[in-house]
């Protein structure tokens, strides 16, 4: 299990850092650290600047999920996307303390909501991702944008062609993929594999984003990590798992799917 430990990361709201401190020092448990709107406006920076040194002097990888509710990064209205880009901007400020391999965050295309308005929505999602970028450089980090409503790749592809940055890449989220996508899995890694970075792993039925354990719904895992290792990907990985049961699940699974082939 240790093994597979030191390969991924384990989703962790960072307000439940100081219940899990404890377990998640004794496992060794690399984080994928989220940070809700919320925990950030009333964010004490000693504390955090604290708990960011513990977790790096015991030597764990640590990536961040940036706050995505409400934000829309591809706003048409300068006024909403600039406080989409305030809100994000402020993970990246965490970023020289926790030293985070990646910074997650959602692309948030929905057809339903930009009707015909593809276009507008490249346009100004290149402006956002132009100037968060820099900061990536910056605190020597990459983003990674995740798939989330998106029922065809297209649109990311657009995305990541015209930014052509070695500092953004793809964050597949396999349960995403598994409730929205009208597109098949292997059309998604043609499209976006030259791309891939990161990777979400859960699981569902299909008919909602259960996020059950990795091997427990209807996502062809087996599939999906054949074809990586076919591609030569060796992406980061996080479990995101919302309780502990569901961690350990996972990883007893992945374990007895064989899929982590790095």
């Amino acid at each position: 299990m240790q093994d597979i430990l030191s390969k991924v990361h384990a989703h962790m709201p960072y307000h439940l850092l100081p219940e899990y401190l404890e377990m998640i020092l004794q496992k060794k448990l690399n984080l994928e650290i989220y940070f809700h709107h919320w925990v950030l406006q009333s964010l004490d920076k000693s504390r955090c600047m604290e708990t960011a040194k513990i977790l790096t002097d015991a030597g764990l990888k640590i990536t961040f999920h940036a706050p995505f509710m409400d934000l829309r990064p591809g706003a048409f209205d300068d006024k909403i996307r600039q406080a989409s880009i305030d809100r994000i901007k402020q993970v990246f400020d965490l970023a020289p303390y926790f030293h985070p391999l990646k910074i997650v965050c959602h692309a948030s295309f929905d057809e339903r909501y930009y009707v015909f308005g593809d276009d507008l929505w490249l346009e100004a999602s290149l402006k956002t991702w132009t100037e968060l970028i820099a900061l990536a450089k910056d605190h020597k980090t990459m983003i990674a944008l995740e798939n989330i409503y998106e029922k065809k790749p297209d649109i990311l592809r657009r995305l990541f062609e015209a930014l052509s940055s070695e500092s953004i890449c793809f964050c597949f989220d396999t349960g995403h993929f598994n409730v929205f996508s009208y597109t098949p899995l292997n059309i998604w890694l043609k499209e976006l594999g030259k791309y891939l970075g990161h990777l979400h792993l859960h699981d569902n039925r299909g008919q909602a984003d259960e996020h059950l354990p990795v091997g427990c719904g209807t996502f062809p895992f087996t599939d999906l990590f054949e074809k990586l290792k076919t591609m030569k990907a060796k992406p980061t990985i996080t479990l995101e798992a919302h309780n502990q049961d569901n961690l350990w699940q996972s990883m007893n699974n992945i374990k007895s799917m064989e899929l982590l082939y790095f």
